[in-house]
């Protein structure tokens, strides 16, 4: 397995946002869907989880670089985000 690096911003957004610590190594570990994000150029994993006590999709936004894994940022996921940046192209399946 590759190493996970957590950045500086994510550790900030996992606490202003309230999500557990562990949750975005978790969401890599299980991905269900994986996309490329056109406009920023970043790698995008798309999870299910327990957050504010409702099921929500969570998007970890990440890059691979030589063998490791740096996480960016995490957050929950409205489902017509998902659908326009899908339909609009700015998201590519891989």
């Amino acid at each position: 397995m590759k190493e996970i690096h957590y950045s500086l911003h994510l550790e900030f957004r996992l606490k202003f946002r309230e999500i557990p610590y562990e949750l975005p190594r978790k969401i890599y570990k299980t991905l269900k869907e994986k996309y490329f994000d056109n406009e920023t150029k970043k790698l995008i994993i798309i999870g299910i989880a327990e957050y504010k006590g409702k099921l929500r999709e969570i998007v970890v936004v990440y890059e691979e670089d030589d063998g490791k894994i740096n996480i960016i940022t995490v957050h929950p996921l409205k489902q017509y985000q998902k659908i326009s940046r899908i339909k609009s192209g700015r998201w590519r399946k891989i």
